[in-house]
């Protein structure tokens, strides 16, 4: 038998493994329940506050790929596609379907599929939002070329005319939503979070990985009409969204001066990357200034003529 000191522990232990157990259970409990006590997000899922602000306001760069890929390789948008998943959101402005090689079509048609794919990834995440008031007009993708170049184009810019209009157009959007994914990655709380964000920043990067070696492929390729190479045009939208961004240089375009390529060795640059070939990262209000137009997340415009949607970007037009 054994002395009353090591019954007395026996007995503490045991205690406080029926404590620990029964406190298991009930935290279990407490995550099988529906969403409250400030967690959030679509039925079922349980997130903190923080995790669904930064899974939805996405959302507006995914709407935005979504129309522009959809209507330049099938003619038509969202709303002929799901309509349930624009939660009822006014229709794009200007989407056309673009004059593609049967090649560049191809891509472009996958890209929209996986963008609507995106959207059901985070709605079945978090709630989300209606599709916010889009302009993915030739001429607002116009008057962004012209601000990247400095210069009255003549014809305008129009990304609908052909294959590569239409690359240098995608190469304005996808690579955004890329760094602000880079971006939010360690600000998630949660492993739900950062699975669906690491999901989705898997295929984004791969788009736009694809669209930068179409273009650097055509690097020394004149655009027609106006005289300048397909990879200095996206050096100056790199550039442009730099200025935006107003935080440094987060963004290269498919040439970069001698030192700046990877380990300083090459100039061609077809990924982006910092000095160790790391991916950029931005942050809400970097992205909303950029897409804007602006610079300035609290002056809406640009591809958001009324502004973005999501707790983020509201709190910035408060």
């Amino acid at each position: 038998m054994g002395s009353p000191a090591s019954t007395a522990v026996a007995a503490v232990v045991v205690v406080l493994l029926c404590g620990a157990s029964a406190r298991a259970q009930d935290m279990d409990k407490e995550w099988a329940r529906p969403p409250y006590r400030g967690f959030f997000g679509a039925p079922g899922s349980m997130l903190p506050q923080s995790d669904v602000d930064l899974l939805e306001f996405p959302l507006n760069l995914e709407y935005l790929e979504t129309e522009f890929f959809c209507w330049s390789a099938l003619g038509y948008g969202l709303d002929a596609i799901d309509a349930n998943l624009t939660g009822g959101g006014p229709p794009s402005i200007g989407g056309q379907s673009a004059s593609l090689t049967p090649f560049v079509r191809d891509v472009a048609t996958q890209f929209c599929y996986q963008e609507v794919g995106h959207l059901r990834a985070i709605k079945q995440t978090v709630r989300g939002f209606p599709r916010p008031l889009l302009d993915i007009s030739a001429a607002n993708f116009g008057k962004i070329i012209e601000q990247a170049l400095n210069a009255t184009l003549d014809p305008p810019f129009n990304p609908y005319e052909n294959s590569v209009n239409f690359l240098i157009a995608s190469y304005i959007i996808p690579y955004v939503g890329l760094t602000g994914y880079v971006g939010a990655n360690p600000k998630l709380l949660t492993p739900q979070a950062r699975k669906l964000l690491a999901g989705l920043l898997g295929v984004e990067s791969a788009q736009d990985a694809v669209i930068r070696t179409l273009l650097y492929e055509r690097g020394m390729t004149r655009m027609a009409s106006y005289g300048v190479g397909v990879a200095e045009v996206t050096a100056h939208i790199s550039d442009l969204r730099n200025a935006l961004g107003r935080r440094g240089v987060k963004d290269e375009g498919l040439v970069v001066a001698p030192g700046q390529g990877p380990e300083g060795v090459t100039v061609g640059n077809v990924i982006a990357g910092d000095h160790l070939s790391l991916a950029y990262d931005r942050t809400p209000e970097e992205i909303l200034g950029i897409v804007y137009g602006t610079g300035n997340p609290t002056q809406h415009g640009g591809f958001f003529p009324q502004g973005a949607d999501g707790r983020i970007a509201r709190g910035f037009l408060v």
